[in-house]
């Protein structure tokens, strides 16, 4: 008993923590276990049968049938401590009670189940007797059922035939009643206006009528039924005639008249001709709309609901013309769909002509969602044409009146953004000529950046506003953006090149043209103007171009299938146009400085004039004018490079024209016994020299363009000295004018030896001009360019 006691409990000894977790699952999953470990431990398989285990031959295995518990019991007192065997009792113990519990649930569970397969057994047995009680009364009904029904059909065996051929004599009293009656009832439906009836009772009996033509009575019937359809015909021909009636009227007459025999190529010609009278009455509204009678202000309806009318009663007529003219004459009467195609082809051409002419009307920019609207309901409603007849033109046509409309709206767009460039240099030019942004203002330093900055940003806010409204064009809610053209040539070439590249190249054409000679654009422009739009075409080169074409492909999604203009190539352009207007800058202000100077130079009398006392007034105007230009280029441009300036800067002009060498110079120079040596020492000293050119590209920094001015100023300067020819006093002023430039014009310049060069050229050309050269001490010109 020991040994059985113990078997139970330790045949579950590997699944002991399975049944601890078990207790917090559901209670099928914990049965279903319950049941795999009985079966398990009476060795049964899933299918309830006896499992082939290989059988153990260890007698301490408790699972194996050769289990000998006294053995087990020696091993584990030998094996085990007395907490582990404690521990092992404790184990058995919970696994046995775990056991018993589950035994006696299975048992009860098994007693529940056999308690109601009981009654389910008794209530069956129940449920039987009763059906066998009610399938015995319906087997003794059927039978008499069936007894009953054979003595009926022997009664009436006799009787059968003779029912039969008088239900036959009854049907065809019936046929020739209609027949005889035929005439009245026509007549009937005539007076009434029921001419579809008429058409289906004479259709009824037409075949029966011929057949029995040879026969008097039917004869006579044949013929008043013939003039009474002809009269109903020429009534139908009368009403179709008159073309008073509806599009549904028409079409039961055309189709009444196609059953009664009549010509389909006649009808089809007299449908069409009726159909176009509509048609052609709706057009004259919608032209009445593009050129009314009386013009007012008010009289043209806007673009949306002109298209609106227009697909609601002409395209909405056409439709249901073309599907009419499909019913009754392509599917009933097998005529071709020639006349058709020519139809609808000849009335659509003189809608779209309208059409187009109306768009055309649309020349404002302001908003563009009224045009998109009306184009996509027009390409929507013209899609239905595709569907009634697939072969027609009809909608391709429309879809290019819509790649037009958006071609003219592009260039419409890039007229605007060229007239408000225009415009707002207009604006910049005013205010640049106002009084308050002279250079000479208190409020001049902020000036032109803020020019600057108000300019390029109001125009980069057109171009940002114009982008968005040409977007419409592609919005996932119109129907014609998902069109091949507005998905990639609308996007590449019409956006991309035809508006933002063609604006870009327009600014920089533009721009260049203020650099013409004088006489036209160029001689007019302000200095201001001309190196303003220089910087602006510069900050286009170094960022805004990139800005404006990324932000353009990023919204359109522009693949670059076709051939596009590169950001490099219109980067170029910019600086190029920057360039060309920075250098004409340079040279319209050196012309400003040149021509006083000039006029300073050609207005005087160099051989009779006075000692010089002071500096001249133009000298001074000359710095000023120069100090005045400095401060307006700084404005925009950063500083640039300087050589290294010497100490004695201000004063090197001094040590250059009092020097020994100088006077040897000047004195060698107009001794009679020497002119040919006087000038090869001059020619010596310039093929030593540094080249100066005058006109050359000036660099984008307020060094290069005030050094680019005062080169042409200087070099002006001495060829007037050249063509002039002074006394001692004359030699002694151009001295004390150009030690006073030279006090000043260094610090401006990005080397300080093209002054000294320039202004050495200038004393030296009037000491070979001066009758008379007796140069003023050092001392002296010091005395009255300072006091100057």
């Amino acid at each position: 008993m020991a040994a059985l006691a113990i078997r139970p409990a330790s045949s579950m000894d590997g699944e002991a923590d399975g049944l601890v977790a078990g207790s917090e699952s559901e209670d099928s999953g914990r049965k279903r276990r319950v049941h795999g470990m009985l079966k398990m431990y009476y060795g049964m398989n899933e299918e309830g049968k006896a499992a082939e285990m290989a059988k153990s031959l260890d007698p301490c295995d408790i699972n194996g049938p050769h289990f000998d518990h006294e053995v087990f019991l020696n091993k584990l007192r030998r094996e085990c401590s007395l907490a582990e065997l404690m521990d092992q009792e404790t184990c058995m113990v919970k696994q046995i009670r775990s056991l018993d519990s589950d035994m006696q649930t299975l048992v009860y569970e098994n007693y529940n189940k056999f308690i109601s397969a009981t009654d389910t057994i008794r209530k069956m047995k129940n449920d039987f007797k009763k059906m066998e009680d009610e399938m015995d009364g319906l087997s003794a009904n059927m039978a008499a059922i069936t007894e009953f029904s054979a003595c009926i059909s022997g009664t009436l065996q006799d009787q059968h035939a003779q029912i039969t051929k008088l239900s036959g004599v009854h049907t065809l009293l019936r046929k020739l009643q209609f027949l005889f009656e035929l005439p009245a009832r026509l007549n009937k439906c005539l007076e009434m206006q029921a001419y579809a009836q008429a058409v289906r009772s004479h259709r009824r009996a037409r075949c029966v009528l011929q057949q029995y033509s040879h026969l008097p009575s039917f004869k006579g019937i044949q013929d008043d039924c013939h003039a009474i359809m002809d009269k109903l015909a020429q009534e139908l021909r009368q009403k179709f005639r008159d073309g008073g009636s509806s599009a549904k009227d028409l079409s039961e007459c055309v189709e009444l008249l196609l059953q009664l025999d009549e010509p389909a190529e006649e009808l089809c010609d007299k449908f069409l001709s009726h159909a176009r009278s509509r048609l052609e009455s709706d057009l004259q509204g919608l032209e009445a709309e593009i050129r009314p009678a009386i013009p007012s202000p008010t009289s043209n309806t806007d673009i949306l609901e002109f298209i609106d009318r227009g697909c609601n009663e002409f395209v909405s007529s056409l439709c249901l013309v073309i599907t009419s003219y499909q019913e009754l004459f392509i599917n009933h009467a097998q005529t071709g769909d020639g006349k058709l195609n020519a139809f609808v082809d000849d009335l659509a051409a003189r809608y779209f002509s309208l059409v187009e002419q109306r768009i055309q009307e649309e020349k404002g920019v302001g908003d563009n969602s009224l045009l998109v609207r009306a184009l996509d309901r027009f390409h929507r409603r013209l899609q239905a044409i595709t569907k009634l007849l697939p072969g027609s033109a009809v909608p391709n046509q429309g879809t290019e009146i819509v790649m037009r409309a958006a071609k003219e709206r592009v260039k419409q767009y890039l007229s605007a953004l060229q007239s408000f460039y225009m415009d707002s240099l207009r604006d910049v030019r005013q205010a640049l000529a106002a009084p308050r942004l002279s250079v000479a203002a208190a409020d001049a330093p902020n000036s032109l950046p803020e020019l600057l900055s108000s300019l390029s940003a109001s125009i980069l806010n057109q171009i940002k506003s114009v982008l968005a409204s040409v977007h419409l064009f592609t919005a996932k809610d119109i129907a014609f953006s998902n069109k091949p053209y507005f998905k990639g040539e609308f996007c590449s070439q019409g956006v991309r090149e035809s508006l933002v590249v063609s604006f870009i190249k327009f600014v920089c054409q533009s721009s260049r043209q203020f650099c013409d000679s004088a006489g036209e654009k160029g001689g007019s422009t302000p200095p201001a103007l001309l190196l303003l739009l220089s910087r602006l075409c510069l900050d286009y080169e170094t960022s805004t171009i990139s800005y404006i074409l990324t932000l353009t492909d990023e919204q359109f999604l522009v693949q670059h299938h076709s051939p596009v203009t590169p950001v490099t190539s219109l980067c170029a352009e910019a600086r190029e146009a920057a360039q060309k207007l920075l250098n004409h800058y340079v040279k319209v202000q050196g012309l400003i400085i040149s021509q006083m100077l000039r006029k300073s130079v050609e207005t005087r009398d160099w051989v009779n004039t006075i000692e010089p006392r002071n500096v001249r007034a133009v000298m001074k105007r000359v710095v000023e004018d120069t100090t005045s230009i400095d401060v307006q280029v700084g404005l925009l441009y950063e500083e640039g490079v300087r050589k290294a300036h010497s100490s004695d800067s201000s004063k090197r002009t001094f040590s250059v024209y009092s020097s020994s060498r100088q006077q040897t110079r000047y004195a060698t120079s107009y001794t009679p016994s020497a002119p040919m040596d006087t000038n090869l020492l001059s020619n010596i000293h310039k093929l030593f020299s540094e080249r100066i050119d005058i006109f050359s590209s000036v660099e984008f920094n307020k060094v290069s363009v005030i050094t680019g001015i005062i080169k042409i100023s200087l070099k002006t300067f001495l060829e007037c000295v050249r063509l002039r020819t002074f006394g001692r006093f004359g030699l002694q002023q151009i001295q004390v004018d150009c030690h006073y430039l030279q006090m000043y014009l260094w610090r401006f310049v990005s080397d300080e030896n093209l002054v000294h060069f320039l202004l050495d050229e200038i004393v030296g050309s009037s000491a070979h001009r001066c009758l008379d050269p007796a140069p003023m001490e050092q001392s002296v010109i010091e005395v009255i360019c300072e006091r100057g």
